[in-house]
């Protein structure tokens, strides 16, 4: 496939037909996960469109399927019923029309009246214009719409928004709609880019879904990085919280960080009208996430999924590449609030797959366990370490939490991973998720969360933690 020609669903069904080697080849990579979403060949990045409609669960995604470097990007779909167990579904949007000809980028989903409102970025780059300078010239961020009534099934696409209808000292950059709905109507925020080269969220306002004006815009007041991504907006208790992955940190913390982080800010006021934002609190802080996306559960719950990779990261890689395919998604994960903190652990629904396999005080080791979930509590010393695969340590001392590799080469165990921190003043118990190339570690009930993809050639535990109870179960 071209990287910038129109893709058709005949298209894709062609390419598929002619392809089932390629995907056979995929499938039989052991380093394919047992219980996290992944591309069935080729690519994934960010989570889009997440909802429960009717009972059941619609999970969309960037999918470049041709090849894993993540070139032309469709929407790729899967269903569940319990966020556990998945159903490979039809992609669902194609880069097919003039106003996304480029990519169908990231976009959210909106429920109501028995119908699924989608909104999402159309991606069109002018490469032919002298000026194309990819920031303010030459490239094209159209707003774009879509309804459908079962998820699967999606009306003709409808341009809302494109260049002209954003503010004059907005860069090209404008992407990642979502939607908030209040008693005077729906607003939309849109992640952007100043001609300045200063982060910010963009506000809209409409009485239809369809018709949209400019209400305002969420920043700080000095630049704090040059785009804010993948805006999302939400309550968590009495917390009103504004998410959103920033890029171009530099500098003192973020120099131990990654190329791209994803966190958010705590919201005093109404981000519509007067407010204040909080110090910017990272949602992860392991090797691999991004993009985060959240949605509300028919139950009330607010479960976010995020993309268990990195963008435009030169210091690591993943081996996967090499047969076909790259990148998942994190395991849903519940956001809740504990003693006044924001934390996540992975949903409810994991409960049911578990299988204990041991329970022991102080000290745990075992091979041949590629899937599991470990749990160390009650930690007495304030001091432990786990060493997975040999090669993948966690540990705690003198006030820092600590994920690292002891081997950073590019073709071994960390594909270059190295070691990422927290200063923490006190750790009670750790919460590891394990599933054959990914590791996502909860941290004090999870206000701290570490991810990260890793690619062992064996698979051993060791865990030391004195006086903790340390149980080992897996996840069938």
């Amino acid at each position: 496939m071209k990287k910038y020609e129109k893709v058709f669903q005949k298209d894709y069904e062609t390419w598929y037909g002619e392809n089932e080697a390629y995907r056979k080849q995929v499938a039989e990579d052991p380093d394919r996960l047992a219980f996290h979403l992944m591309p069935e060949t080729g690519w994934m990045n960010d989570p889009n469109g997440l909802c429960q409609f009717k009972g059941e669960y619609h999970i969309y995604y960037q999918y470049p399927p041709f090849e894993p470097t993540g070139e032309l990007k469709l929407w790729g779909h899967y269903k569940t019923k319990d966020l556990v167990t998945y159903e490979q579904c039809q992609p669902v949007l194609f880069p097919d029309s003039d106003e996304d000809a480029h990519g169908v980028y990231s976009g959210s989903a909106f429920c109501e009246n028995g119908k699924i409102n989608f909104f999402y970025t159309g991606n069109v780059k002018l490469f032919d214009r002298p000026d194309y300078d990819y920031i303010n010239s030459g490239r094209v961020s159209n707003t774009m719409y879509v309804t459908s009534e079962d998820g699967m099934h999606f009306s003709p696409k409808k341009c809302l928004m494109t260049n002209s209808d954003y503010p004059a000292d907005i860069s090209a950059h404008v992407r990642d709609p979502k939607i908030i709905k209040r008693e005077d109507g729906y607003y939309m925020v849109l992640g952007a880019r100043d001609k300045e080269s200063k982060g910010l969220v963009l506000v809209y306002r409409s009485d239809d879904l369809t018709n949209w004006k400019y209400h305002g815009r969420i920043t700080t007041e000095n630049a704090f990085g040059y785009m804010w991504e993948c805006p999302d907006y939400f309550k968590i208790g009495d917390k009103k919280l504004l998410s959103t992955s920033v890029q171009g940190l530099e500098g003192g913390i973020w120099e131990d960080r990654n190329v791209y982080q994803s966190g958010y800010f705590e919201i005093e006021g109404d981000i519509l009208g007067e407010y204040k934002l909080s110090e910017y609190h990272l949602w992860d802080y392991g090797f691999d996430y991004y993009a985060p996306q959240s949605f509300e559960t028919e139950d009330g719950r607010r479960i976010h999924i995020s993309w268990m990779g990195m963008p435009d990261c030169e210091e690591y890689s993943n081996p996967t590449i090499q047969t076909g395919w790259q990148h998942c998604f994190t395991f849903p994960r519940e956001i809740f609030e504990k003693d006044g903190k924001i934390c996540q652990r992975p949903i409810r629904e994991l409960e049911e797959k578990k299988h204990l396999v041991s329970d022991v005080k102080g000290m745990l080791a075992g091979e041949g366990y590629p899937v599991y979930e470990m749990t160390i509590s009650d930690i007495t010393k304030n001091r432990f370490k786990v060493i997975l695969s040999e090669k993948l340590i966690l540990d705690y001392a003198d006030g820092k939490f600590r994920m690292h590799f002891t081997d950073q080469d590019k073709t071994s165990v960390s594909s270059g991973r190295s070691m990422r921190y927290v200063e923490v003043e006190e750790v009670e118990n750790l919460k590891i998720l394990a599933d054959t190339s990914s590791v996502e570690v909860f941290v004090n009930d999870g206000e701290y969360v570490f991810s990260t993809r890793y690619y062992p050639e064996v698979y051993k535990l060791q865990a030391e933690a004195v006086g903790a109870q340390i149980t080992l179960s897996e996840i069938m």
